[in-house]
């Protein structure tokens, strides 16, 4: 009898470890610019990219979150670096891979610029294309939304990237309405036009952080970015007004709504979808 109830132990234990090896954890790669990037952390920054926190959101046993982004890329200098084959590399049946462009690529210069319609598509097409190649699947996103309720329009030629080196005093002055006024034209429009024309998954990530932004206001949408009177944060002494980048509040924020949305679109991550992981960004 004893040796009956060793052997069922023994089968179960094989069984549990079968199923433990057959089961593939699924990686989502993101690749974009600095509003989802990885941030260097050794100096008590705030700052940090909606990438970084995505994990938060899913269950790391089942789903990895790669983050590829990388501040003051674009869809072009993203390639032209070599970090798209970085990827590629890396990239296993099944997986999926986040495409997110569009702030940089609305900047001169030969290395990062494209044009919506034309260069930014074939590059967003070029994304999917190749993902589909070795078996990924592709999610197209547009980009996230500037903090911009300036009254007076705002030019989106400026480097978001030099945004870090303002000081709050910088932007003390600029009058702001009640609405938020887009900056991206239709850098946004393209990466939808791309994934119906290739009938790729899509998520709006332009309207999700565009109602984020206008259901908080003026105020209080200033709690997602890079926001902070001097000495309100030891790492930003004489404080900073930066309407683009987010802090770990608003890469937390834009993180969640984006989780929420990607099992929209792919309703078989739902089951993977928690709100109790520890997350590794905020230490």
């Amino acid at each position: 009898m004893k040796q009956v109830r060793l052997l069922a132990v023994l089968m179960v234990l094989v069984l549990l470890c079968t199923s433990a090896i057959n089961q593939k954890t699924t990686t989502i790669f993101i690749i974009g610019d600095s509003t989802a990037a990885k941030k260097d952390l050794s100096k008590g920054s705030p700052e940090r990219g909606w990438g970084m926190a995505l994990q938060c959101y899913f269950d790391e046993a089942f789903i990895r979150v790669d983050n590829h982004a990388v501040n003051g890329r674009s869809s072009k200098s993203f390639i032209g670096e070599g970090r798209w084959k970085q990827v590629l590399d890396k990239l296993q049946p099944g997986d999926y891979v986040v495409i997110q462009f569009g702030h940089n690529d609305e900047k001169p210069g030969e290395t990062r610029h494209t044009d919506p319609g034309s260069t930014f598509d074939y590059t967003l097409a070029k994304y999917v294309r190749e993902t589909r190649e070795r078996g990924g699947i592709p999610v197209l996103m547009n980009p996230v939304v500037r903090r911009n309720f300036a009254k007076k329009q705002v030019s989106s030629a400026g480097d978001d990237e030099s945004l870090r080196n303002t000081t709050f005093k910088d932007g003390a002055n600029v009058q702001e309405g009640d609405s938020l006024v887009d900056t991206h034209g239709l850098y946004a429009v393209a990466p939808r036009d791309v994934a119906q024309r290739m009938n790729c998954l899509f998520v709006d990530a332009n309207k999700i952080t565009h109602d984020l932004e206008q259901s908080l206001g003026v105020e209080k949408s200033k709690k997602l970015h890079m926001w902070y009177k001097p000495g309100e944060h030891p790492a930003l002494p004489k404080g900073r007004q930066d309407n683009t980048h987010y802090n770990i509040y608003g890469a937390h924020q834009v993180a969640k709504l984006l989780a929420d949305a990607l099992c929209q679109e792919i309703p078989l991550l739902s089951k993977y979808r928690t709100d109790d992981n520890p997350c590794k960004m905020d230490k």
